[in-house]
């Protein structure tokens, strides 16, 4: 069934939402294509700009991604205490890349994408969040990145995971073994934050996910983000630390707002960075308490 019906593009028949969907009214089709690894299509909708599709599922919209992209990329960074060398592993559209070329500390990024035409694509479509590549910090990789980080041990601060939902070739980034292979190319005191899921779609699911960490960190938490263009209207991140007595909760970067603005950051401060960690009641005993 084609994804786009009566000028309507839905989200629908997806294993990860069962009995849901979410549609964007359509401008225009601006892009449709089979790469090696997925299905792209970029669209030009009516209320949320530009939108990215990867195998039928949205991975940003022009409108909202900020509040994606500025939250994966800080909490980690903001949690570490000098962040200055960053693996991004995906993100291929370049949003994640440009708010981790926004922190201070951070020196040297290196990132891969193992789709070459996500960021071709990108690059022509979606300039604005693209231009993460632009960075003199970025040392941009097409490849895969268990091969790469199985080369590069002991060398990185954070790693951050920006992957699309785990079916199809992500899959393997929400595996327990996935985070132990973060974890030898992890500095001492090493941070890992990895989409990690929605609590209201699959709390089963995120708790999984958080089990599997655990092997490897002995610091995990979970933290969310309001953006109404994903299931539910917001996503979380699985966040470990080798670090046992780290407080992710409590930033160690804190930023005045005018440092805030001058990065122009829309959605990340150090409130809310604080405040994505409390849970609601159920969601804090099922993922705390119920180990």
């Amino acid at each position: 069934m084609d994804a786009i019906q009566h000028g309507w593009f839905s989200e629908i028949q997806n294993e990860l939402w069962p009995g849901q969907s979410f549609s964007l009214k359509v401008k225009t089709v601006l892009h449709k294509e089979k790469s090696k690894f997925q299905d792209i299509l970029i669209i030009d909708t009516e209320t949320y700009g530009r939108c990215l599709i990867l195998d039928g599922i949205i991975q940003c919209t022009t409108r909202d991604e900020f509040s994606y992209q500025e939250m994966i990329s800080f909490i980690p960074l903001c949690s570490h205490p000098n962040p200055e060398k960053v693996l991004i592993v995906g993100g291929g559209d370049g949003g994640v890349a440009r708010e981790v070329a926004k922190h201070p500390k951070v020196k040297e990024i290196h990132q891969v994408e193992i789709d070459d035409r996500v960021v071709d694509l990108s690059k022509k479509f979606l300039p604005e969040m693209a231009r993460g590549f632009d960075s003199p910090k970025l040392k941009l990789v097409i490849g895969d990145g268990f091969k790469y980080m199985k080369d590069h041990k002991d060398e990185f601060d954070v790693i951050i995971t920006d992957s699309s939902d785990p079916i199809g070739p992500a899959e393997s980034l929400f595996k327990e073994s996935y985070y132990g292979l973060m974890k030898t190319a992890l500095r001492v005191g090493g941070i890992v934050c990895s989409q990690g899921g929605s609590f209201w779609l699959d709390p089963s699911h995120v708790k999984e996910v958080m089990t599997g960490c655990r092997v490897h960190f002995p610091n995990v938490s979970y933290a969310v983000t309001s953006i109404p263009s994903y299931p539910c209207g917001h996503i979380g991140f699985v966040v470990g630390c080798l670090d046992q007595k780290l407080n992710l909760n409590t930033p160690k970067q804190l930023f005045s707002s005018k440092e805030i603005d001058e990065m122009d950051l829309k959605y990340y401060s150090s409130s809310i960075h604080t405040a994505s960690f409390n849970l609601p009641r159920w969601v804090h005993k099922y993922f705390y308490e119920s180990q």
